[in-house]
C-alpha cells in the first residue's frame, strides 16, 4: 500500500526524571528535556505519571502542559487516581498502558479482551473531554479488536520483543516478531485505528518499524536520554529522525 502520511516521532522524557530522582533535588529537569526535545524536532513528547511516582511527578506533568506547544501524550495505568488527572488537564493524548509495581519497565501490552467491559466505560469520559485515546498492546489480533470495539482511537504496538530479540541476536525470533508488528499494522489500519509503536527501539533496530506504512508515531525513550549521555540530547534525537525519515524515504 502507500504511505499513509508522514512519520512523527514522540520522545519520552520520563528517564531524565529518573536521573533527577536518583538524587533529589530539582536537575536535571524534564521540561528543559521536553523543551529541548521539542526544539531538536520532536513531534511529541510522552511522558509516564506511574503510580508509584518513580520518576515523573504531577509537578511535572503541571509544567508540562504549560511549557509545550507540541501535543503531550500521557501515560497512565487505567486507575481512577490517573482518570482524575487527566480529566483535569486534558492533555493531547492519553495511553493507557499495563503497570505493575514490581517492573521496573512496561514488560507487556494491556490486555484489553479480558478487561473490554471495564476500559470502555473507563475510557469514554476521556474520549468526551477531547483527548486522543491510545491503548499500549501487543501485535495480537484479539487485543486490537478489543481495542477497536472499546473506541480507541490509536493503538501503540510494543515492539519489546522484537527489539530484544535483535539485541540479542537471535534473528529468527526478530524476524518473527517483526513479521507480526507488520501484519498487525496492516490488521489495526484496517480497522481505522491509528497505528503507533514504541518501547526498547534504538538505531540499530528502528529503521525496519519505521518503513511500515500504516505506522504513523514511534515512541521512543530511554534509549535516547541514555545516548544523550555520550551524544547531547539534540544530535541523540536528530539521528534517531534521520534513520526514521531514511527508512520512510
Amino acid at each position: 500500500m502507500d504511505f499513509v502520511g508522514p512519520l512523527r516521532l514522540g520522545v519520552n522524557i520520563d528517564h531524565v526524571a529518573t536521573v533527577r530522582n536518583a538524587r533529589g533535588g530539582a536537575v536535571p529537569d524534564p521540561v528543559r528535556a521536553a523543551k529541548l526535545a521539542e526544539e531538536a524536532g520532536a513531534d511529541g513528547i510522552t511522558a509516564h505519571l506511574r503510580e508509584d511516582r518513580r520518576h515523573i511527578a504531577d509537578a511535572d506533568f503541571e509544567a508540562l502542559m504549560d511549557a509545550l506547544t507540541v501535543p503531550l501524550n500521557f501515560e497512565m495505568a487505567a486507575t481512577q487516581e490517573m482518570q482524575e488527572i487527566a480529566l483535569r488537564h486534558k492533555p493531547h493524548a492519553v495511553c493507557i498502558v499495563p503497570e505493575k509495581r514490581e517492573e521496573r519497565t512496561t514488560e507487556g501490552g494491556l490486555e484489553v479482551a479480558r478487561e473490554e467491559n471495564h476500559l470502555a466505560h473507563y475510557i469514554a469520559p476521556l474520549r468526551e473531554a477531547g483527548c486522543r485515546v491510545s491503548i499500549f498492546i501487543a501485535a495480537d489480533q484479539k487485543q486490537i479488536e478489543a481495542a477497536s470495539r472499546i473506541g480507541a482511537q490509536v493503538i501503540e504496538l510494543h515492539t519489546g520483543a522484537y527489539c530484544d530479540a535483535h539485541a540479542e541476536g537471535d534473528f529468527e525470533a526478530r524476524d518473527r516478531e517483526l513479521e507480526k508488528l507488520r501484519a498487525m499494522s496492516t490488521f489495526a489500519h484496517s480497522l481505522g485505528l491509528e497505528v503507533h509503536a514504541g518501547h526498547g527501539l534504538t538505531y540499530d533496530c528502528v529503521q525496519p518499524v519505521a518503513a511500515f506504512p500504516e505506522v504513523m508515531e514511534l515512541n521512543i525513550g530511554h534509549f535516547l536520554i541514555g545516548e544523550s549521555i555520550f551524544r547531547g540530547l539534540t544530535p541523540a534525537i536528530a539521528e534517531m529522525r534521520r534513520l526514521m525519515d531514511e527508512a520512510r524515504a
